[in-house]
């Protein structure tokens, strides 16, 4: 069956359903039995959040089942979040609407935190699910929240004293498709403690991704009207390590208020393996016809904790709340990559040349936050809140490389033996690279004011204020710079303010039905690269790249709107239309200098001819017409978003089936932007997402089962000398559980049966006048990417206590 009338007849099915759903406040919460959590007894579906902004939320119970392990793959089952540019069975850069990571705010607890990302970006997939007690998404902004969300906010709610009694431990195994095994272990304990209530978990998770990579590139022949096969590669990325989790909370009532003292710290240990083969004939294996021999191994070591305190109580007619946190994101990663240069297998490749590097990466974020904020209850059912928001966001980054050539021996056939001889094999001392070693600082205070009201029972409304100013100072430390000739640029700064209104009005229709209008500002920061002064040789193709520390912030106009229908006691169906209109987008642009290597090339060509005799001004004599450029980032010409999003959550009740839950969404999603090579849409925007599945409950057996289907469409990705087209294959999980008694369950789960694949076409060029041509000719190279990872089980037990 097609998507589209699978699609309609789920809609069908819910527009015929009767009934309320039923939904709770954060104030009607209540601790729930551990028993309830480990052993369930229903199925879980959507929740309709009382939330005046356009928000939806999703409970543990709507995707546990399916044992997703991190934040990220939780979200693989919600409306519009797309995963395009990820590898198979990773899931870290949440797109919501599609829209790269850095349009998308994520926030745990409520709160931004830091992550190693370029462009800001936290990696979902560094939280393990188990720590998480439900996922908002946020489609409008609101005053009280900070504004860089212009595709929306993802909030990753854990688990606190408030959301069970008692506890459970949990234990399983994952097999993978090179036969490997990895464990699984945690436990979560929650109850009362003298006056107030606390909870505690830890987690620790063996994690792998065996994915094979196989290349084919294509060149232009010789008269450049055709391509023709130049080379094939073979790749094995083997991907094992280790996460480590904690986390916790307490709320105890103090001095007249309320203190909650929350917390989480994730460790995780990560090596990246990446093996490849080149060769030059399209099909063969033979060691003659080997070209290169590649071995790229990441050690990665991250630490990512944060702490939050937030104290609130009745002050000054009203009520007073206060709330600090620090977070810090900590990025270790070692790697070492060889590339052997394969001449003469025969002569047992003594004359193999090596090329390798070692490269250091150390980066650092730290984010100190604060909040004052004063709320009072006025008449007429208004509630005014005033507050204003304080961060620092420190990043330092260390970037430091050694490079190594030679010919050492080889003692066999890959993978080689290499015995490193000092008198043929040449190592570099560690130096910083270019535009390595920098520090970014960033200090925000954002005042706000909002106001909320009734309008009778049927009418609720928000509106709201927002000032963020950004004051913004970047260091970049000399030796990470050797190619500007003036160092003063390595020192800039920047400052900037941005006024963010935002207005959303639910009307409760009856007691089925709901619509809502948001209208808000949103912006999104420069990325970390976009701002560094340091100049990059050769960043893009045969294009030098500086950053521009003066860049202003994107910002964008935002417009939702959306229905939502309660189906019986649990379901809900819902649609929304949303719109963004960006300005200032943040483009690369052409500054029109001549790269290094262009000025380096004209300078052999004159001294080849003043070798010949020639002066300026002979015949023959070297004209200086360069072919690659210094590109740098610049605020130019406006980008729009826009989609339909349909979503759909509910029990089949209405067609007899009571015990079976049934869940469905599906986004389309279109943008438009111009760039140097012309109009295309939003770099890495999948065309649509949609998800599908069922639960099925068998209470007289004590168990249940249930799949999920999940697709995405082509995605597209354009920069100066580069265009990628991104496509991935239909995703299918599955589960089977069994339920012992009240205290035990035991669950057997599927991921990517269909053996998903991620298929990349690149378009490479030299200079972007290349590019623009769109002849074969002026091609650099073809090459076509297909990637795979196979199918992995989890078997999984949970024991309440």
């Amino acid at each position: 069956m097609k998507k589209s009338n699978w699609w309609m007849g789920c809609a069908t099915v819910a527009l015929v359903s009767v009934g309320p759903a039923a939904a709770q406040s954060d104030d009607e919460r209540a601790p729930q039995n551990v028993d309830e959590i480990v052993v369930q007894g229903t199925i879980g579906y959507r929740d309709l959040s009382e939330s005046i902004a356009p928000t939806l939320e999703y409970d543990t119970d709507y995707f546990q089942r399916f044992e997703p392990l991190t934040a990220g793959d939780a979200l693989k089952r919600v409306p519009s979040v797309a995963f395009v540019g990820t590898d198979i069975l990773e899931a870290d850069q949440a797109q919501l609407r599609g829209l790269g990571a850095g349009y998308t705010q994520i926030l745990i607890n409520g709160e931004q935190v830091p992550g190693s990302g370029d462009d800001r970006t936290f990696f979902l997939d560094r939280i393990p699910a188990e720590l998480i007690e439900r996922v908002e998404i946020i489609r409008s902004s609101s005053a009280s929240r900070s504004g860089d969300a212009v595709a929306g906010a993802l909030n990753i709610v854990l688990r606190d004293g408030y959301t069970l009694d008692g506890g459970y431990v949990r234990a399983g195994a994952m097999h993978y498709p090179d036969g490997r095994v990895r464990e699984l272990l945690g436990a979560v304990y929650g109850g009362e403690a003298g006056p107030g209530r606390f909870i505690v978990g830890a987690n620790i998770q063996g994690r792998r991704n065996p994915k094979i990579k196989e290349s084919t590139r294509l060149e232009p022949n010789d008269d450049g009207d055709a391509f023709e096969f130049d080379n094939r590669e073979y790749q094995t990325d083997t991907r094992n390590g280790t996460d480590y989790s904690v986390n916790g909370s307490y709320h105890v009532p103090v001095f007249g208020g309320d203190l909650d003292l929350s917390g989480y710290y994730v460790h995780t240990d990560r090596l990246q393996d990446e093996d490849s083969w080149e060769y030059g004939d399209e099909t063969s294996i033979d060691p003659s016809d080997l070209l290169t021999y590649n071995i790229n191994d990441q050690d990665i070591v991250q630490d990512n904790y944060s702490v939050l305190a937030k104290f609130k109580r009745d002050a000054l007619g009203g009520q007073f709340k206060v709330k600090l946190g620090y977070a810090e994101f900590k990025d270790d990663i070692y790697e070492f990559e060889i590339e052997s240069d394969v001449e003469d297998i025969a002569d047992g490749l003594d004359e193999t040349s090596i090329e390798g590097e070692s490269v250091f990466e150390n980066r650092t974020d730290e984010e100190l936050t604060a909040r004052l904020a004063q709320e009072w209850k006025m008449d007429n059912d208004l509630k005014l809140e005033i507050g204003v928001d304080f961060k620092q966001k420190k990043r330092d980054t260390d970037i430091r490389e050694s490079k190594a050539e030679g010919t050492p021996a080889f003692s066999t056939l890959p993978p080689f033996g290499v015995e490193f001889e000092d008198d043929n094999y040449e190592v570099s001392a560690y130096e910083a690279v270019l535009g390595g070693v920098s520090q970014i600082e960033e200090n925000r205070i954002d005042p706000y004011i909002q106001l909320n009201g009734d309008y009778g029972q049927a009418t609720k409304w928000e509106l709201g204020l927002r000032y963020e100013t950004t004051d913004l100072q970047i260091d970049v430390a000399p030796e990470a710079a050797e190619e500007n000739d003036d160092e003063s640029v390595l020192s800039q700064s920047n400052d900037y303010g941005v006024l963010l209104p935002s207005a959303h009005v639910k009307w409760v229709l009856s007691d089925m039905d709901r619509f809502s209008i948001s209208v808000a500002r949103t912006m999104r920061r420069p990325k970390f690269s976009s701002l560094s002064p340091a100049l990059l040789d050769g960043e893009l193709g045969d294009n030098d790249f500086i950053g521009n520390p003066k860049l202003d912030p994107e910002t964008a106009w935002g417009l939702d709107v959306g229905y939502e229908r309660s189906i019986g006691e649990y379901g809900v169906f819902g649609i929304n239309v949303f719109y963004r209109d960006i300005q200032d987008l943040i483009e690369t642009y052409n500054t029109g200098a001549p790269s290094l290597e262009a000025l380096d090339d004209y300078d052999d060509d004159i001294e080849d001819a003043e070798e010949d005799g020639l002066v300026v001004g002979d015949a023959g004599y070297p004209v200086f017409d360069p072919d690659s450029y210094l590109f740098s980032v610049r605020n130019t010409g406006d980008a729009t978003v826009w989609g339909i999003e349909f979503d759909l959550s509910t029990p089949l009740t209405a067609i007899g089936l009571p015990n079976t839950g049934l869940f469905a969404n599906y986004s389309y999603l279109d943008s438009e932007v111009e760039d140097e090579v012309g109009k295309r849409r939003i770099n890495d925007q999948a065309e649509f997402v949609f998800n599908g599945g069922f639960i099925h409950d068998m209470p007289d057996l004590g168990a249940s089962f249930g799949v999920t289907y999940r697709e995405q469409g082509d995605a597209v990705n354009r920069v100066v000398a580069e265009e990628v087209l991104i496509q991935y294959g239909p995703n299918l999980e599955a589960f089977v559980e069994k339920r012992f008694g009240e205290k035990f369950t035991l669950r057997l789960a599927g991921q990517n049966l269909l053996d998903e694949s991620k298929d990349e076409r690149f378009y490479k060029f030299d200079t972007l006048g290349d590019q623009l041509s769109g002849e074969i000719g002026d091609f650099d190279e073809l090459e076509y990417e297909t990637e795979s990872a196979g199918r992995v089980f989890t078997l999984v037990g949970r024991y309440a206590f």
